[in-house]
């Protein structure tokens, strides 16, 4: 038996080599993504890229009403901010639109703390509303920014928007003029695709950083029991509403990938159902996970593409006034009934079918040091 001075019970610690299996498919996975502008066509390289703006915008919001608890409808409102505001900063005035001629790089850093200016602005509305009054207010964003996208000619081009300037960093351009590289030749789409990698893993990376420190758990306290997180003295409007600047931040970063990869700024794209859409994207990937925003962006974000690209070869899709299905259209069904089935019958998402393969297994039978065994000593 043991004693009271017994030392405590040393835990087994995993060697660190051999690696684990998932160290090896995020090596594979890495190399796979670096290796692919050099053979998908432009297509596939742009819808990547959507789908790499919808996992930034879409880690946002899942940070604020996946880990925080607050609804936002608005979202698409900051992603236009985060567009348009590169749009102005960067253009040179010449196509008699608004524009300062910054350099792009700068021009995108403003873009960004434009959108969480406007967020902050919000942010004391945020900080005291909660549940579907604070999706209310934010559904009223949208419809302010739409009606200032159509009408601010002079800012944002109105009905049919602006072009984007192409990104320009220390001289290198992501634009279409060529660079050949390895024989194959680089255009925008395969430039901003290393780019669009970068600001992804930047971005995951800094959120997982915040969901698992300090932060993370305030805003996961204040989510599920917010009176006894204002007992514990977490000051929970000022995290309800830092939450709602971040989340506001990384939609105006993904509104500047968005235009880049556009190359121009359309108001009816930044409406409601983009809104909507991102709301399904944390749902169907997993409310509260990093990596579920990943999987939820990617799979809402690439079935449009994947429809239009095979509508041809598919049943019921086609074009619009062809007797099928639209490829959007399709899409929003199926997402929608996807969204349907996750909340019935997975709620934790797409991403826990993933953990459930990837967890190791459990041995119930093999008892942990420290646990008593039947005659009551420690084993």
């Amino acid at each position: 038996m043991a004693g009271r001075g017994a030392p405590p019970a040393k835990t087994a610690l995993r060697p660190a080599w051999p690696p684990r299996p998932r160290t090896y498919l995020w090596i594979a996975g890495s190399v796979l993504l670096l290796a692919l502008p050099f053979y998908l066509d432009r297509f596939w390289l742009q819808a990547g890229l959507f789908a790499m703006a919808a996992a930034i915008g879409a880690i946002g919001i899942n940070m604020l009403t996946g880990s925080t608890g607050q609804l936002s409808m608005g979202h698409a409102f900051f992603l236009a901010v985060g567009a348009y505001g590169y749009c102005a900063f960067a253009g040179d005035g010449g196509d008699e639109l608004t524009g300062l001629g910054l350099p792009t790089a700068v021009a995108a850093v403003l873009a960004v703390a434009l959108a969480g200016l406007a967020g902050g602005l919000f942010s004391p509305i945020a900080g005291r509303l909660r549940g579907a009054y604070l999706g209310i207010a934010t559904l009223a964003l949208i419809f302010i920014g739409q009606h200032v996208l159509f009408n601010a000619h002079d800012l944002t081009g109105g009905f049919n928007g602006r072009d984007v300037p192409p990104l320009n960093i220390l001289g290198f351009r992501f634009d279409d003029s060529e660079l050949v590289v390895a024989a194959i030749p680089f255009g925008s789409a395969e430039k901003l695709w290393y780019a669009g990698l970068v600001l992804l893993a930047g971005c995951a990376l800094f959120a997982r950083g915040v969901l698992r420190g300090r932060p993370g758990r305030a805003m996961n306290v204040i989510r599920d029991h917010r009176i006894a997180a204002g007992v514990m003295g977490v000051p929970v409007a000022r995290y309800r509403a830092a939450a709602f600047v971040l989340s506001s931040m990384y939609a105006g970063l993904a509104g500047v990938l968005l235009a880049l990869v556009f190359q121009r700024t359309v108001p009816d794209y930044f409406g409601m159902v983009l809104s909507l859409e991102y709301l399904a994207m944390i749902v169907i990937g997993g409310l509260g996970s990093v990596a579920g925003a990943v999987v939820g962006a990617a799979f809402v974000s690439l079935l449009p593409q994947v429809l239009t690209r095979y509508s041809d070869a598919l049943p019921l899709v086609a074009e619009s006034g062809t007797g099928g299905v639209a490829p959007g259209e399709a899409a929003r069904y199926l997402y929608g009934a996807a969204v349907v089935a996750v909340v019935l019958f997975l709620p934790g998402g797409l991403i826990r079918l993933v953990t459930r393969r990837t967890a190791p297994p459990k041995h119930p039978d093999k008892p942990t040091p420290g646990t008593p065994g039947p005659s009551g000593e420690e084993r």
